[in-house]
This record gives structure tokens, C-alpha cells and sequence, in this order.
């Protein structure tokens, strides 16, 4: 039997798999021709870009719900190396998995530096179990004794999660019964240094409306449990320092005999065909591929998505000697939730303004509670439609 894995279980790799199993169907093959298998290393597909929210229940989907209805077997398991050349994938429990095609969709994960005492000490929004971490452990000062540092969070990174968590967070704090003290520390000169001169203005007008204080311009020096320092000499009484800055493609690519960009991302062409490893495609942040002729992909789930349909498609038609599909996404937009503040609506590579406040946050709840979801129907049918590799228009 023909084997197709795929490495992952987030947006990329669910829809590569999807994307897969529809393409089987449309050339009248079965699962008894092809068998296709996602290797992650938990049974659930996580709605990861909410985990800077507070109520995180609907967004940890089983894979059994999303995959068994497709004819798409899926293991719980890491994957621990990649053999290009005898085409073999091994896992952290000792077994190997050969394959015919691979989808390499694993994902990126927060770069930790080492800073004394971050990894320690520190907190992350980049995987459900982080969020849920730090949530308990929010919970945990709430019910203990008022002190300064306990009512204090810095957030680290003004990019746009760390943006989206330090506008969430005064909201989520008052809930709790805490009177909050929000900092927003990062590096550069200004926050939302990737989002452009016309969002700038919203982002921080957003900031101080929510009672965000913001440190530029310095970096983190250390961590402690109850306080960290910055470069610049200052202290801050914290109890709770969440790690919003830099991400990084799986160290699988690392493993791939090819360049990597900076971001640890490998190189695919029009058809997410990893240039230089044959019978290998790659979705997602693992991925850098041309969107157009002078942009390639960035690590959202608006480009992910896509990916993972398109080389779902493509490596079922490579198997079979059918005519592949070029991908290319000739928009782009950043809607970036500002909490209690709304949202701020962008469009274009430039990221130019075209709604705010409460009319961009409406757009921002329909990404994040409907677009974005695979069906929850377990019908063959919808988890099949819904993976046709066409380009949603923009939300």
C-alpha cells in the first residue's frame, strides 16, 4: 500500500491531510490504495492563534473528530528524525514509519533565549497547554495575597501575540479580582514595529486605552520569580513574565539536507514541493513559499491553511502523475485583536488601515470563532468540501 504521512496536526497539517484524503476521493481511490497517517505529538488539532484568550474550550478539537470521518489515521507520537534519503521518519518511542510522500507541516515554536532564570520562571501563549499554564497560574495569584508583584504582568515581545496578550490581559485580571499592571516590553523602538506607520497609532492608542504601560527600546537581562530586569537597569515586581518574542520553524527541517532561512523555514516551490528533497512537500511555518512575486509566507494561520490544502492536493496528484497545483495568494491582511479596545483591520503588505474599534473587532471574532475551524459536523462530506484547494476571499 502506498503511504502518505504527514508531520502535524495544526492548521497546515490538518488541512494537508484533509486536503489529502478529498483528492483520493476526487480520483475515485480509497484508503485502501493510499493510506494517509498524521504523526503528532497530541491527539488534538489546537486553535493555537487563541491562546491569548482567557476561555480556551473551544479550541483544543479531537483529531478522532476531524480525521476518522476522512478515512485519515492518525498517531499520538513525536517525531524525532527525518531520513530523506530511505524515505523513513523515526519517533521519540523507537518506531519508524516509512513513506511514499511526506508532508512536513510540524510547525514553529517561541524562541526561549538564554536570559537567567526565563525558562525558569517564565510563561508562553505558544502552545494550549502554555495557555492554560499561565492561566492556572493567574488564578493561583488571584487567590493569594495582594501584593504589587502579584497584580503586575510583563509581557515580552511587542509583536503581534504579544500585542494581543497585553490588551487581553487587564481584562482577564479584573475578572479574577485583581487590580492589574500590564507591561509590554520590547526591543525596538516602537511597538508593533512589523505592523507599519498607518496601524502604529491605533496599536497604541489601543495600548493606553487598556492601561498598558510599554518599555522600547530595552531588552530583557534576567528573571526572576518575582521580577525581572531590563537592560536599562530598571526593575520590575512581577510575578508573571509571559515570552511573546520570536518564533522558529521545527527543528525537523533541521534535518533536511537543504539551506534553511532565518526562521529555520526550507524552501518549496509553486506546489509546496521542498526544492532539493524528492518526494517531500512542506506546509505551514515550516515553509517559506512565494505568495507573489516578491512576498513570501509568514507564519499565520492565514497562510497556513492554504498551504496545507494545496499540498494535500498536490501530493496525491504527484503519486499519480496528475497535474499539480500552483499556489499563490494575491492578498493580504492582519486583523489584530486590541481587547476591550476592538481591533485594527489591515490590508496589503504595507498593512494599511481599513477599519478599527468595533467594526474590525466583529470581523476578528468571525476569524477567530468560525473561519478558522474545520467542520464539527464528523461528516465525510463537509471535512471534504471544506478542503478544496480554492483561496478564501478575504474575511
Amino acid at each position: 500500500m502506498i503511504q502518505v504521512v504527514v508531520i502535524g496536526s495544526g492548521f497546515a497539517g490538518l488541512w494537508a491531510a484533509l486536503g489529502a484524503a478529498r483528492r483520493l476521493d476526487e480520483l475515485g481511490l480509497t484508503e485502501r490504495t493510499v493510506a494517509i497517517t498524521v504523526l503528532s505529538a497530541e491527539p488534538f488539532h489546537d486553535i493555537r492563534v487563541r491562546n491569548y484568550e482567557a476561555d480556551l474550550s473551544a479550541c483544543r478539537i479531537p483529531l478522532a473528530d476531524v480525521l476518522d470521518p476522512a478515512g485519515v489515521a492518525h498517531i499520538t507520537t513525536e517525531v524525532t528524525g527525518i531520513d530523506a534519503d530511505c524515505r523513513r521518519v523515526t519517533t521519540a518511542s523507537g518506531e519508524t514509519h516509512d513513506y511514499d510522500r511526506l508532508v512536513l507541516a510540524s510547525g514553529s515554536r517561541v524562541v526561549k533565549p538564554d536570559i537567567p532564570g526565563l525558562r525558569e520562571f517564565g510563561f508562553d501563549v505558544d502552545t494550549y497547554d502554555g495557555a492554560m499554564r499561565l492561566q492556572h497560574h493567574l488564578q493561583e495569584l488571584a487567590d493569594g495575597p495582594a501584593t504589587p508583584a502579584a497584580a503586575t504582568v510583563v509581557i515580552v515581545g511587542a509583536g503581534l501575540t504579544g500585542i494581543e496578550t497585553a490588551c487581553e490581559l487587564p481584562h482577564r485580571l479584573r475578572a479574577l479580582g485583581v487590580t492589574p499592571r500590564v507591561v509590554l516590553v520590547d526591543h525596538n523602538a516602537f511597538v508593533g514595529s512589523d505592523m507599519g506607520a498607518s496601524a502604529r497609532p491605533v496599536i497604541e492608542q489601543a495600548l493606553s486605552d487598556n492601561g498598558v504601560e510599554t518599555r522600547t527600546g530595552v531588552s530583557v537581562a534576567a528573571v526572576g520569580r518575582g521580577g525581572l530586569s531590563l537592560s536599562s537597569g530598571e526593575q520590575l515586581a512581577a510575578a508573571t513574565v509571559v515570552w511573546c518574542a520570536g518564533m522558529r520553524a521545527s527543528s525537523l527541517t533541521e534535518h533536511l539536507p537543504v539551506d534553511r532561512d532565518r526562521l529555520g523555514r526550507v524552501e518549496v516551490d509553486d506546489y509546496l514541493r521542498v526544492i532539493g528533497v524528492p518526494a517531500m512537500f512542506a506546509a505551514g511555518d515550516v515553509a517559506a513559499a512565494r505568495m507573489d512575486d516578491e512576498h513570501v509566507s509568514v507564519m499565520s494561520c492565514q497562510h497556513g491553511r492554504p498551504m496545507g490544502r494545496y499540498a494535500g492536493y498536490n501530493v496525491i496528484s504527484d503519486l499519480f502523475d496528475q497535474p499539480l497545483l500552483a499556489l499563490r495568494i494575491p492578498w493580504y491582511v492582519t486583523v489584530l485583536d486590541l481587547g476591550p479596545a476592538g481591533a485594527v483591520y489591515t490590508e496589503g503588505w504595507d498593512r494599511m488601515v481599513v477599519s478599527r474599534g468595533v467594526e474590525a473587532k466583529a470581523t476578528k471574532q468571525t476569524i477567530n470563532t468560525r473561519r478558522i475551524y474545520p467542520p464539527l459536523t464528523r461528516s465525510r462530506s463537509d471535512l471534504l468540501a471544506a478542503a478544496a484547494p480554492d483561496l478564501q476571499a478575504r474575511p
